[in-house]
């Protein structure tokens, strides 16, 4: 567990800074204004920081820096997060805060603010392939990163605010329009904090550039990975590659109508789910952005996810059964993270289909359309 300290925590901070800087503004004549002779940078409190006849004029604060302070202050909480093993499953307990910066919440295309979570994954412990992919839903997380951060690469934004239209936009291209930050993470109207793409932040905290490093579990009990991995995947004295996904761009334009409903025409490029097609062996992945193969943490070889520069960025399939304990909330019927231990009837969507107990999938199954 790690923990870090603030001066002053959470909304109650933000809201004490945001109104003292408010207050200072009111009070601060139109035509004041700060300027001083170019100078070494000197650290405050110092004697060098205001050398004599240096400073044309001065005052005691900025009220324009106290707005700055008072912006981070909103996302100063503290992260906690443990992985113990219990029975059968691998428990991740956090509250959903990274262990790294994030970037300013509430945004031009964010306007949610970070906040403290109450999660508690539940991923198996020894994890099953399965022979038939089962694709991620929007009501479950895809899995969590070591920091406790969940990765959740879906969205809520469809062609025209039509879910039926069968049209839904890819965040990692809308990007900032969606707020992503420099970690490509944004934040849900309840204040949860998650990955669309690679954790960058988190990935640099891990030393994990150039080099395959572990940095979370999927919903499932496989491990996750970061973009790096070994050229032979069971060979550890191979070069290292950044890996590739075997998704790409559809050629042509999309149909004029999906399900009898008029779509958004034009070429494909990317911007909807529904651009991209899986070839296999197009890149080093399948179809669930896995593989089967060894890495430091597993000598032995397991299957394992990653995430990719590329589509799918974050995985969309599921090659094992993801655990109930990784949905998001009960409109499905479903738990939510934190719900009573020991409680795990299976995904709760798709055909699990056969399991290959420690095997390896015999043969690629093409994911159903999107």
């Amino acid at each position: 567990m790690t923990t870090r300290v603030f001066p002053l925590t959470g909304a109650l901070g933000a809201q004490v800074l945001f109104l003292l800087a408010v207050s200072v503004l009111i009070a601060t004549p139109c035509c004041a204004h700060y300027e001083s002779e170019a100078a070494e940078p000197q650290p405050v409190g110092s004697p060098a920081a205001q050398p004599p006849n240096t400073r044309k004029k001065t005052a005691l604060w900025n009220p324009w820096q106290l707005l700055d302070l008072a912006i981070p202050a909103a996302n100063a909480f503290n992260e906690q997060v443990s992985i113990i093993i219990s029975g059968d499953y691998r428990v991740i307990r956090s509250n959903g805060i990274p262990d790294h910066p994030t970037g300013h919440f509430p945004n031009a295309g964010n306007p949610n603010v970070i906040s403290e979570q109450h999660y508690e994954f539940q991923a198996p412990k020894e994890p099953k392939q399965c022979k038939i992919p089962s694709r991620l839903r929007n009501y479950m997380f895809f899995g969590v990163a070591l920091n406790g951060v969940p990765f959740d690469p879906g969205t809520a934004e469809f062609w025209k605010n039509d879910p039926s239209s069968g049209w839904t936009y890819e965040a990692m291209v809308l990007g900032s329009r969606l707020g992503l930050d420099q970690n490509n993470a944004h934040v849900q109207p309840n204040g949860a904090y998650h990955y669309h793409g690679t954790p960058t932040g988190l990935l640099e905290r891990l030393a994990a550039f150039e080099r395959p490093v572990q940095i979370g579990f999927a919903a499932d009990g496989f491990p996750v990975y970061g973009p790096f991995g070994y050229k032979n995947p069971e060979d550890p004295k191979s070069l290292i590659s950044k890996l590739r996904s075997s998704y790409r761009v559809k050629s042509g334009s999309r149909p004029d109508k999906v399900r009898g409903s008029e779509g958004p025409g034009g070429s494909y490029d990317g911007t909807f789910v529904q651009d991209y097609e899986y070839v296999a062996g197009l890149g080093d992945l399948d179809e669930c952005n896995g593989r089967y193969g060894v890495t430091p943490e597993y000598p032995k070889g397991t299957y394992y996810y990653v995430v990719t520069d590329g589509f799918p960025f974050v995985p969309r399939w599921f090659r094992g059964v993801p655990d109930q304990s990784f949905s998001k909330g009960p409109p499905t019927g479903f738990g939510r993270p934190g719900g009573p231990p020991g409680r795990h009837p299976g995904p709760g969507f798709g055909p699990p289909g056969e399991h290959l107990e420690g095997g390896r999938p015999s043969h690629h199954q093409p994911p159903p359309p999107w």
